[in-house]
């Protein structure tokens, strides 16, 4: 698609139209992983200005709900990996530990899990999410969050116990 496409109605209509038939699967999909329903609002607006971006810029290979989700996907772990500085500054003012400990396995309380899961730390949070629901390999969470394998794996084993430990404390099953 060329950049003189971009203001060819016929791309504004087709844009229109799939933002009105993805923006609910959008929405859904950032809203499910965010804290705030606003921070869900703020990326879906922002997915859908990146999408008329590279369309503008003749970037887009297709203009799918496949695409928008890619986007969004995107526009999320920028939105965790802000929180995430965030999160080191005030730790580093505060002074606290990292935790470490090992992996867990156990039956889950699926509205407890969502609501522990959101009190995570936001990198915990990032790696978790990719890693169990949206099922991501190791590889490809480390890869989505700009990471080596290796801290990946590290990043995952604290925040498995980061969330055990806070799920057991919010009374889970043991």
């Amino acid at each position: 698609m060329s950049a003189a496409r971009s203001a060819d109605p016929d791309t504004t209509r087709d844009l229109l139209e799939l933002y009105d038939a993805t923006l609910p699967t959008v929405f859904g999909y950032l809203v499910r992983r965010c804290d705030q329903p606003a921070d869900a609002e703020d990326l879906t607006a922002e997915t859908y200005l990146a999408a008329a971006a590279e369309l503008r810029a003749g970037r887009s290979p297709r203009m799918d709900q496949a695409w928008l989700l890619g986007i969004a996907r995107h526009k999320l772990v920028d939105h965790w990996r802000r929180r995430a500085r965030e999160a080191r500054r005030l730790e580093a003012v505060a002074g606290l530990p990292a935790d470490f400990a090992d992996p867990w396995d156990e039956r889950l309380d699926a509205a407890l899990a969502r609501e522990v899961l959101q009190r995570l730390p936001h990198p915990h949070r990032a790696a978790l999410t990719l890693r169990y629901m949206d099922d991501l390999p190791v590889p490809e969470v480390a890869a989505t969050l700009g990471r080596s394998l290796h801290a990946t794996e590290s990043l995952l084993a604290r925040a498995r116990t980061s969330f055990r430990d806070a799920y057991h404390a919010v009374g889970g099953a043991r």
